[in-house]
């Protein structure tokens, strides 16, 4: 054998032991990601639904309006509670469901690279 096959031969041996070493380093790294981003989006819904306002309230609210609307008497002597959002409880929920959509756009992209 020539000078430069031997050089190509040893090219395509060391190249594809590195390739074969670096495509399983990236396997492994998206499976970590794969990993990671489900627990950190299952403990991030978790807050968000804790941060929902408790549909028993609503419920409360609104049987306070109808016994309102059918006995005006009561209407003086009971005062509806107001549920409004403060800003901090606004740019929290908007934090919490931006890092849910990246986490989940993560997964979304280890999984293409998995599959490509």
């Amino acid at each position: 054998q020539d000078p430069i096959s031997k050089l190509w031969a040893t090219y395509k041996k060391v190249s594809g032991e590195y390739d074969a070493d670096m495509l399983e380093r990236c396997n492994d790294d998206m499976d970590i990601v794969l990993i990671f981003a489900a627990l950190f989006s299952a403990v991030n819904t978790a807050f968000i639904t804790s941060m929902q306002p408790s549909p028993v309230d609503t419920t409360n609210a609104l049987l306070i309006q109808l016994v309102q609307a059918y006995v005006p008497s009561t209407a003086q002597n009971t005062t509806l509670p107001s549920y409004g959002y403060s800003s901090t409880g606004v740019w929290t929920e908007a934090l919490a469901y931006g890092s849910l959509g990246f986490s989940l756009l993560a997964a979304f992209g280890a999984v293409l690279g998995k599959q490509w």
